[in-house]
């Protein structure tokens, strides 16, 4: 709000050219009003130092007091309409006493424009701030006449009549009559380039009049600029140089652009492009795109690293048919690309482009290879002749050559297994490692030891040993499976106390066994030796990239490095990454760089293209088969959800310890964010989950002398029936407290059983035990014995607890169903019903999808947030 009264040091002065300015300072700012004479009528503009710069209050402030001081006079409101009325009148064409008897032309309109760098001058300089454009020395502008048979005449000038008086080469004056509709259509194309001329913008107008009589007696119709939103973006004048100027040439315009302009466009001619793979060492090459503009090399890196950080490809996924694109080069010219072309080119290269240090880029020897390969790349890479072959090999890696099985294995690999042993051959042969991601129970062991056993075959275990790390509960199987499918492989195991005095013997064995526990503490002695291969099996378990233990498995000295699990993916993206570290350090990016490009799109955006990406980059390197798709001789399996209703008491009993536990989160999450409530959380799903087993395992705090279970309950049931009909049953639960639970009800009934967790010394013996039959039920801690156990005398499985992550559940039910099942398998589910036990279960339909479809279709992966917190915990409401 700014009165008339803030107007000070008001000057009306002559501008000397037959108008006025108007001159005060209105609340600190400058303000200029010019008033010119025009069409029979007073015009005026204002100008202004405040961030509107025309038309703004301060102008507003200063007419009004140079109107109380009688400067000025408003014109009356009921006269408005006619005074308008008379401005906009058309005047009659009748020939004034200056121009009766003058001769009248009418020749042909050209159309020329010429473009041309100016100095900024300080009124320029301020105009240009007000407008939020940065400070520059120079700008450029567009000056558009149309020519008369020599006669150059500022577009869309036609005086009242549309005639013109103009002197001829002899020296007498004639009347050039305007092709008015021709102008006006010119002043269109223009526009359509993207240019406006000064006459349409009164703040341009106000300082460009100014230049005008202070140069010469003109005025601005011949002036034209981009829109003020952009007139100082480069991108306009690239794209006026690349496109628009070809238009209007071939409207008829003659357009001509000062040597001083700048903002020169170079066509790209991929076909011109020289690229090279040349080879870094240690299995990667330097890439390299260059070409040349005006006799002067460019690398065409650099140019695609700046439009992947200017999401180019996310920007124009949504636009098809935008034609093309002009990437800055250095100095201010530009590189005209198809945009299609580079769409095409980025989605190749976009997640291989070192984004800080592009013209630095590396590519790993598959990259490399699956770049030269594809033909749809939008670029001709000239590879050397080994990326040639591995681009070649690549292309059967899931039908890879027809390599029959090492002299010496005692067994007959399924057609599967033979596909699995020969994948394996085909990554040591080309330098490759990868992930066998089977099913549990597809014998990823024996494919292994098959491999294991060719690579000695074949002299490349000479002196370097095959190295397999797997959990201390498993190593057993590996040793016993190695005695009796392939006998003649040295073994040696890494165990007990003693297990120091074996290092010395290491070079001279062809398969060492140890420990995930042991393989941080002995990870120096280890790193003494150079290994064939390293195998993790169980491999989720470097899936932490910050543990000790997946430190040390990444230290390891191997020239070849093979992962095995059935679950690569158990929680989030970001323990992939954590698997291919250990294999291929550096290929997937920093975790940084991996989150942005892949997991963040995939997880939280369910970015379809992204996640193809992923897909066809893991292709040459995880193998996996599901039990449905391979092991067609296995029967049955029927899985049985038992919903359980609460007793009284204990439900009572859950609603309260709910409601408590709900508050201590909330509250943690007011106090700390909802980065620090982790542990309260999994406090309270623990205490829930407790009671839904047996409140017995409670603290007494909360357990309120509830001693009654449902479950419990109804698992004697269960049990009773199962017994008599003869099952062989396998009992899981993740609280061995709960198994001791079970014990005292089976001594009490005189039940015969086994159990097996952590603190089992002879695991061997107790599966021996039940795999002959004398045992009808094996209780397991879901830890101790979800793998590394063949229990296919089995034919009935029992969860007593839900566990959130399906994967785990899954490797316990494979003990029995596994290859050598020859019995239809039942699977017994014990669920609370309406407690977060039923909500673990909902939950787990999710993450099985994304984590078992994870290489075929990844989808969202949630981590706990408000909406899981509300899922467990919160009331129905």
């Amino acid at each position: 709000r700014v009165f008339a009264g803030k107007a000070r040091q008001l000057r009306l002065q002559d501008d000397g050219s037959g108008g006025f300015v108007l001159r005060a300072h209105v609340a600190g700012e400058e303000v200029e009003v010019m008033f010119w004479h025009a069409a029979g009528a007073w015009e005026f503009e204002t100008a202004c130092s405040c961030g509107l710069g025309a038309f703004c209050h301060h102008a507003a402030a200063a007419l009004m007091k140079a109107e109380k001081e009688g400067g000025l006079q408003r014109l009356p409101a009921a006269d408005v309409p006619t005074a308008v009325a008379a401005m906009m009148s058309p005047p009659a064409e009748t020939p004034s006493h200056a121009t009766a008897g003058l001769g009248e032309i009418s020749p042909t309109p050209v159309f020329e424009l010429q473009v041309r760098r100016e100095p900024v001058d300080r009124e320029l300089a301020v105009l240009l701030k007000s407008l939020g454009q940065p400070a520059a020395e120079h700008w450029i502008l567009a000056e558009a006449v149309v020519n008369y048979d020599g006669h150059r005449l500022p577009l869309c000038s036609a005086p009242p009549g549309g005639a013109s008086r103009i002197r001829l080469a002899d020296g007498s004056e004639t009347l050039l009559r305007h092709a008015q509709a021709a102008e006006h259509a010119a002043a269109r194309e223009l526009s359509d380039a993207g240019l406006s001329s000064l006459q349409t913008y009164p703040a341009w107008r106000f300082i460009f009049k100014r230049r005008l009589r202070a140069e010469r007696d003109g005025d601005l119709h011949d002036r034209w600029l981009p829109d003020p939103a952009r007139i100082a973006t480069d991108a306009f004048w690239h794209r006026f140089r690349g496109e628009s100027v070809a238009k209007l040439e071939s409207l008829g315009w003659r357009v001509t652009i000062d040597d001083n302009v700048g903002y020169r466009v170079f066509e790209a001619d991929p076909g011109q492009w020289q690229t090279s793979l040349d080879d870094g060492g240690g299995g990667w090459f330097h890439l390299s795109v260059g070409f040349e503009v005006d006799g002067v090399r460019h690398d065409l890196l650099p140019i695609l690293a700046t439009l992947i950080e200017a999401d180019f490809l996310e920007e124009t996924l949504h636009h098809p048919g935008l034609g093309h694109i002009y990437a800055p080069l250095p100095g201010g010219d530009a590189l005209k690309l198809p945009v299609d072309r580079v769409r095409r080119i980025l989605h190749h290269l976009a997640a291989l482009l070192d984004r800080q240090f592009p013209a630095r880029t590396q590519l790993h020897a598959l990259d490399a290879a699956v770049l030269a390969g594809s033909s749809d790349t939008g670029i001709r890479i000239d590879a050397p002749e080994t990326i040639a072959a591995l681009a070649a090999a690549i292309e059967t890696h899931h039908d890879p050559p027809a390599i029959d099985p090492p002299a010496g294995l005692n067994a007959t690999l399924r057609d599967y297994q033979l596909t699995g042993f020969r994948w394996m051959q085909f990554l040591a042969d080309n330098s490759l490692h990868g992930i066998l991601a089977d099913d549990m129970g597809l014998g990823k062991t024996l494919q292994t030891l098959a491999h294991i056993l060719a690579e000695k075959v074949s002299g490349r275990l000479q002196g370097s040993p095959a190295l397999v790390i797997a959990p201390t509960s498993v190593i057993p199987n590996w040793q016993a499976e190695a005695r009796r499918f392939t006998p003649g492989l040295r073994v040696l195991v890494l165990d007990g106390s003693g297990r120091k005095r074996d290092y010395p013997v290491i070079p001279h064995a062809d398969l060492v066994l140890t420990s995930y526990a042991l393989l941080h503490r002995d990870i120096d002695s280890l790193n003494a030796f150079h290994y064939r291969i390293v195998v993790l099996d169980e491999a989720q378990s470097i899936k932490n990239p910050g543990a000790k233990v997946t430190q040390a498995a990444c230290s390891l000295n191997a020239a070849a490095r093979l992962c095995l699990t059935g679950t690569p993916v158990e929680n989030h993206l970001g323990e992939l990454w954590s698997l291919m570290r250990f294999l291929m350090p550096g290929w997937l990016g920093s975790q940084e760089r991996f989150d942005a490009d892949y997991r963040r799109p995939i997880e939280s955006q369910s970015d379809p293209e992204r996640a193809a990406e992923l897909r066809q980059r893991l292709a040459p390197l995880i193998l996996r088969r599901t039990k449905d798709e391979v092991a067609k001789e296995l029967p049955p399996k029927t899985e049985l959800i038992h919903l359980i209703e609460l007793h009284t008491a204990q439900k009572d009993l859950y609603e309260t310890v709910r409601a408590t536990m709900n508050k201590r989160v909330r509250d943690a999450i007011a106090a700390r964010g909802m980065d620090g409530f982790q542990m309260v959380f999994l406090e309270a799903l623990l205490k829930l989950r407790q009671i839904c087993c047996d409140p017995r395992l409670l603290h007494d705090e909360f357990a309120q002398q509830v001693n009654d279970s449902a479950k419990l309950d109804f698992l004697t049931d269960l049990l009773g029936v199962l017994i008599e009909e003869g099952r062989r049953i396998l009992l899981f639960s993740q609280f061995t407290s709960m198994l001791s639970l079970i014990e005292e009800h089976l001594v009490r009934q005189s039940i015969p059983y086994l159990k097996l967790t952590g603190a089992s010394k002879d695991r061997g013996a107790l599966v021996a035990e039940f795999q002959s039959g004398k045992v009808p039920l094996f209780l397991i801690s879901l830890k101790a014995g979800g793998t590394g156990l063949n229990l296919t005398a089995a034919d009935t499985v029992i969860h007593y607890d839900p566990w959130w992550n399906p994967a785990v559940e899954a490797q316990a039910t494979d003990r029995a169903y596994r290859i050598g099942q020859d019995k239809p398998v039942f699977v017994h589910k014990l669920i609370c019903q309406d407690t977060v036990e039923q909500r673990i279960h909902q939950m787990q339909h999710e993450k099985k999808a994304l984590a078992d479809d994870l290489l075929a279709n990844p989808g969202i992966m949630r981590k706990v947030d408000t909406e899981m917190m509300n899922a467990l915990l919160g009331d129905d409401e």
